[in-house]
């Protein structure tokens, strides 16, 4: 069915939001509105300049007989700066301080608002690598990595501790727990959860040790996957070495006191890796 200009870019720009990092071909749009290509292509370019003037992301044009447009929902330094403060300013709460320096974060990983800006901020540093999966360690990473998964538009998997019957064969890995040296643990993967030779980003929730992230490293070795980068929200005071070198962290717990029941969060060294 024809349709006005308004319609076509109301419709266009939520199938492209819906489908993040998918090459569309311009004749979906033509068959679909009944429109000629060029009126799609000028429709397009509307569309391009404003995702790039509101920071919404940006959509490439791929030219040929097989090429088509597609969005890639990366956000701008500046609205990621903005994110990372406004963060900051949210966790810099006594409320949220709970033993051993860990800062509350279940009610912000429920909430819808604050998982969209946190999947898209934390998948926009890896948006100019090849990704395969996103992998994260059960439970609190769930949210996490699935938010990061649709803004890559990958799949993600999820490490467990126990065995599921549901998950069929796994592969199990020893790690030395990162807070606790001289403590060993076991996480465990289903075999069809990840290709072997893929290229994986690991996200989770907290960073003390660094001993989950190291086991998750060495589970995605048993696959001959390679790990493209890891990400946590919050990165946690610890005392000596942490047991994985390469990380960034959204926010950085710099001090907690116990007695005054005070934190202080800044940022962390996500801003120094964006280009």
């Amino acid at each position: 069915m024809k349709t006005k200009r308004s319609e076509r870019l109301i419709d266009m720009t939520h199938y492209l939001l819906e489908h993040p990092h998918t090459l569309i071909p311009l004749t979906l749009f033509s068959k679909k509105y009944e429109s000629a290509k060029s009126s799609i292509s000028e429709d397009l370019t509307i569309v391009k300049n404003t995702f790039a003037q509101r920071g919404i992301g940006f959509l490439e044009t791929v030219p040929g007989v097989a090429g088509g447009v597609k969005y890639i929902p990366k956000m701008n330094k500046e609205d990621i700066e903005q994110f990372v403060s406004d963060l900051v300013e949210e966790l810099n709460h006594s409320k949220r301080l709970l033993p051993g320096g860990y800062i509350y974060l279940s009610d912000m990983l429920g909430d819808p608002k604050w998982l969209r800006r946190i999947g898209r901020a934390i998948a926009s540093q890896y948006m100019g690598t090849e990704v395969n999966s996103v992998m994260t360690v059960a439970t609190k990473g769930v949210p996490i990595a699935q938010s990061v998964a649709f803004y890559l538009n990958v799949p993600f998997v999820i490490v467990r501790r126990d065995s599921k019957v549901t998950e069929g064969s796994t592969v199990s890995i020893n790690y030395v727990s990162g807070s606790s040296f001289d403590r060993v643990e076991k996480m465990e993967l289903s075999r069809r959860s990840l290709d072997m030779g893929s290229k994986v980003v690991i996200v989770d929730d907290f960073l003390k040790g660094g001993g989950t992230i190291n086991g998750m490293i060495s589970l995605i070795e048993e696959f001959n996957s390679e790990v493209v980068g890891a990400t946590v929200i919050a990165e946690n005071i610890f005392k000596g070495e942490r047991s994985v070198k390469e990380y960034t962290s959204l926010v950085k717990v710099e001090n907690v006191n116990a007695e005054d029941r005070t934190i202080e969060v800044s940022p962390g060294n996500f801003l120094s890796s964006l280009s």
